[in-house]
């Protein structure tokens, strides 16, 4: 299967009307408040050497460009082609290979697994969005990738952000303005339920080495100038 057609067409929609500007997009917090803290949890993981690192879901490729300084070889894939006209746009030095795949296509994932080897994954924020039918297909290509030797760092959004964004969404100021087209465009974030994930990554063959909670920093604020931060979890997953 791939990934619905739905799901694909609201990520293109969004990416084409976002701006190029950083910290235009609401989840597109810098790198010191993101993937910095989120690497410095993963590499302990990180068993084997020199594998690939794939960020999966890499939309305009901020926190790529950051692991591409700290890795020698760092794959930016994602869905949508408009996310990647922005990554690469980003990118004028050509730092990062940026990809369009599909990993819930199981012959994609194994095409890219032929073509590199085992590598190990970033993924931040992408099984909370995807549609019911898409996830387990998701950790089934992921788990095609990291092959035998991979690990996989995955941060995502905990159900208790639900509620948080509905409160925001329907603050007396209204919604704020880089949160308001996510929804705008059919997307919803916080989707899966906590106690669903484990079973997603065992039936994908692999099991969680770690996890823990760990807020996700956004590019918004509150009217007072308080960063908005969502209840997020992360987890370490391999065979």
């Amino acid at each position: 299967m791939s990934i619905t057609s739905r799901y694909r067409e609201a990520w293109e929609g969004f990416w084409r009307e976002a701006s190029d500007e950083p910290g235009a997009v609401f989840w597109d917090a810098e790198p010191a408040l993101t993937a910095s803290l989120h690497l410095a949890l993963f590499e302990p993981h990180m068993t084997a050497v020199g594998l690939p690192v794939v960020d999966l879901g890499c939309g305009n490729g901020t926190q790529t460009r950051f692991l591409a300084d700290r890795f020698p070889r760092v794959l930016g894939v994602d869905i949508s082609a408009a996310a990647l006209d922005h990554a690469r746009r980003a990118d004028p030095a050509g730092q990062v290979d940026f990809r369009q795949l599909d990993v819930v296509e199981k012959s994609e994932a194994q095409q890219l697994h032929a073509e590199i080897g085992d590598v190990n994954i970033y993924m931040r924020g992408v099984l909370h969005q995807c549609e019911p039918d898409d996830r387990q297909p998701l950790l089934d290509g992921m788990a095609t990738l990291l092959g035998e030797r991979g690990r996989a760092f995955l941060v995502e959004l905990s159900e208790r952000a639900r509620p948080v964004l509905m409160e925001l969404l329907q603050g007396p100021a209204g919604p704020p303005p880089k949160l308001a087209p996510v929804f705008a465009h059919g997307l919803a974030p916080a989707e899966v339920v906590d106690d669903v994930v484990e079973g997603y990554v065992e039936a994908a063959g692999l099991r969680i080495i770690d996890a823990d909670d760990l807020p996700l920093a956004s590019t918004e604020f509150t009217p007072d100038g308080t960063r908005i931060e969502l209840p997020a979890r992360w987890l370490v997953l391999g065979r």
